[in-house]
């Protein structure tokens, strides 16, 4: 891949700067419903939808379902009042088992009748939340590059190091980084693929272990260093509120036929800093999958950051190092995904 923007799909629009992470009043609203769908026992959908890109809104304090059209960010919610057509209203209906079919003709009809026209939104003007807003698990994947493993001087890993985000780093495609100033100083970027799983999976096969994937989106996982190294294990550095990103376009699997040649890319302020491919991870997509499900139940909607290349400040020299602070705009790009822009802000008083 070359070194230009202009490698990537042209995928991502602008989008207003939002809040830095996701507020409890819109959490809250998407919770009973997602954990009511999991207590029915709810494999994820008989049939995983195809061709077909998805997002999330924030309207009215809560977060809607979006579907990229070529008229635009379609409101599922609004589209189905408008046309009088029952359709799901949040992502987690989607992931967790809705009628592919209806939502397919819901988005059809939607596109082709003008009585639906209020209900898309211009990608530039999408007020995106999260893709995946609350999923059960947020796994995160280290030392998974071979060249990021050698810039940090790590041993090479014989199998997964698995860590792990919740739900309060969750932040989206034009948010807000309120940087803990208090507690840490040295922040920094890391372009992830992220992995969303659709349907139930425990003790699968590597060969098979794709079949269980919904869709892929971009990640960053921001990382705190001097947080992250403070204790032996890198969970403190890597869970503050909003340092989580993902979005804004959550693209079914189908539409990636080679999940492991993606190219990726980190940009600071519009210079590049990392670029990459995911064919140099050490545990492909398929591994990680078929290797979690051997330790715990995979569900819909769990989500899998699945680490990042070389070409994180951390692996410059100790007198290269200049860290990220407040002001930075950082996008985070992945071929066929988009890009994910986050700006970082000073911490929020009390």
């Amino acid at each position: 891949m070359g070194q230009t923007r202009r490698n990537f799909l042209k995928l991502a629009g602008a989008a207003g700067i939002g809040a830095a992470a996701a507020p409890r009043a819109l959490q809250a609203g998407q919770k009973a419903r997602t954990v009511a769908a999991r207590g029915n026992g709810n494999a994820g959908p008989k049939e995983l939808p195809k061709n077909m890109t998805f997002c999330t809104l924030r309207r009215d304090g809560r977060y809607v379902l979006g579907v990229r059209t070529p008229r635009g960010v379609l409101d599922m919610e609004k589209a189905a009042k408008a046309l009088r057509r029952p359709a799901p209203t949040t992502i987690d209906e989607v992931l967790q088992g809705t009628d592919v079919q209806a939502l397919k003709a819901l988005v059809d009809a939607a596109v082709a009748n003008g009585a639906a026209k209020a209900a898309f939104v211009p990608e530039e003007q999408a007020p995106f939340g999260p893709c995946v807003t609350n999923p059960e698990k947020i796994m995160m994947l280290g030392y998974n590059y071979k060249k990021h493993v050698i810039e940090t001087k790590r041993p090479m890993p014989d199998s997964p190091v698995l860590f792990n985000k919740f739900n309060n780093a969750l932040n989206w495609h034009g948010g807000v980084i309120n940087l803990p100033q208090k507690v840490a100083k040295k922040f920094d970027y890391e372009v992830e693929l992220v992995v969303v799983m659709g349907k139930t999976a425990r003790d699968v096969p590597k060969e098979k272990a794709l079949d269980y994937v919904f869709g892929y989106t971009v990640g960053n996982d921001f990382s705190a260093r001097d947080l992250q190294f403070k204790t032996p294990q890198l969970m403190l550095g890597k869970t503050s509120d909003g340092f989580g990103p993902i979005g804004p376009w959550l693209v079914t699997a189908d539409q990636i036929p080679n999940v492991q040649k993606l190219g990726l890319q980190t940009r600071v302020n519009g210079e590049i800093r990392q670029n990459s491919n995911t064919d140099d991870m050490i545990f492909d997509v398929a591994t990680i999958i078929s290797y979690t499900s051997q330790v715990w139940t995979l569900k819909p909607g769990d989500i899998f950051f699945t680490g990042t290349p070389e070409g994180v400040i951390l692996g410059k020299p100790e007198a290269e190092q200049v860290w990220l602070k407040a002001g930075d705009v950082v996008v985070t790009s992945i071929e066929k995904l988009g890009d994910l822009r986050i700006t970082l802000a000073p911490q929020q008083q009390a």
